[in-house]
């Protein structure tokens, strides 16, 4: 039986706004929470979101954990702290002392933590044979969706990845099976920055878009 194709039309107003709440979408660190509660139904609607995102093999591999406990958060951060420590070298000297000096999560200053799970099937997921890893991007799609409608309810939204995924993962009791994908800082903000703050601080260049959009292949011949 054909499923009906019913489905809801938009309008290029409502388009427009979409592609203007995708353009101002910002990565929010913990000087710019403010110290005020989410509602529940901000949070509530947050994570419909995550849940109406696609999935391979429509297969919704994905488990949240909302953080509130200072302890917890405590626990998390210390962990944040180790691997920046660790880190740091990582990069040229011109850029270490940026690097410190960063402003890089807001994991004891937002209200709520979410911590973002894979949980793997036990079993084959239709599209899934062949790129194990699309399990992953379809947790990682719930994240984006996430992000877009924080930042369409005026909410900050943060992704802390300076972690420890393991060690994380125990902090909060994780089933062993499953892999941390993001930790996300929730909450009020102060305001957005125009543009993203790596790109105000010149951390980076945003990329052109003929450098990186290809037609038809990267010009080698058909194998």
């Amino acid at each position: 039986m054909e499923a009906p194709r019913s489905g809801k039309l938009y309008s290029t107003t409502e388009a427009d706004i979409l592609y203007d709440i995708i353009r101002n979408r910002r990565d929010v660190r913990g000087n710019r929470f403010l110290n005020k509660p989410l509602e529940e139904t901000v949070v509530r609607r947050v994570m419909s979101a995550a849940l109406h995102a696609p999935s391979v093999g429509f297969s919704q591999p994905w488990e949240f954990v909302l953080i509130r406990d200072a302890a917890v958060k405590r626990a998390v951060y210390d962990s944040y702290v180790a691997e920046k420590d660790r880190s740091v070298s990582l990069f040229a000297d011109d850029k270490q002392q940026t690097y410190q000096q960063l402003k890089l999560e807001g994991i004891l200053e937002a209200p709520l933590n979410i911590a973002v799970f894979y949980k793997p099937s036990s079993g084959p997921v239709l599209g899934q044979t062949a790129m194990q890893e699309v399990g992953l991007y379809s947790v990682v799609c719930a994240v984006q969706n996430m992000w877009l409608m924080a930042r369409a309810l005026n909410i900050g939204l943060g992704w802390v990845s300076i972690l420890d995924p393991e060690h994380v993962g125990r902090i909060l009791g994780a089933p062993e099976q499953n892999r941390l994908v993001a930790y996300l800082c929730l909450g009020y903000t102060d305001g957005f920055y125009t543009q993203p703050e790596l790109e105000l601080l010149q951390w980076e260049k945003r990329k052109l878009e003929e450098a990186v959009i290809l037609e038809e292949g990267y010009g080698r011949g058909l194998v």
